[in-house]
């Protein structure tokens, strides 16, 4: 299993932690995300964040990352959950939470439910 807490909202990041949940979930082992803070509000907007200056390739990233996040949520073996904390104070729609994630998950359960996972903060 992984955990992957998705820190950032920095597409490049958010890219990585997709890519990684997305791989292991993909050879159906268990894939486990928490969306916190600057991820969360990038996760919810219908058009994810445009990359940084360093990609050239700028459509294929957007294209690409939204492919991530819709496989992310195709796979059977991958679980995002939207931090507590995170929905609590950045008055995120809940509405909007419950169609994107799989539900909302504190910090601390979320490490309990996942405590023999490799853990990947990004």
């Amino acid at each position: 299993m992984i955990a992957v807490i998705l820190a950032s909202g920095e597409p490049e990041r958010l890219y990585t932690a997709l890519s990684l949940l997305v791989s292991v979930a993909a050879e159906d082992e268990p894939a486990h995300g928490l969306v916190t803070f600057g991820a969360l509000d990038a996760l919810l907007r219908d058009e994810l964040p445009a990359p940084g200056p360093d990609v050239t390739e700028r459509e294929v990233f957007s294209r690409t990352l939204a492919e991530l996040r819709e496989t992310a949520a195709a796979l059977p073996a991958c679980r995002l959950w939207a931090c507590a904390a995170a929905v609590e104070t950045t008055g995120a729609d809940a509405a909007a939470v419950a169609a994107r994630f799989a539900g909302v998950r504190s910090t601390p359960r979320f490490l309990r439910e996942t405590r023999d996972a490799r853990l990947v903060v990004v």
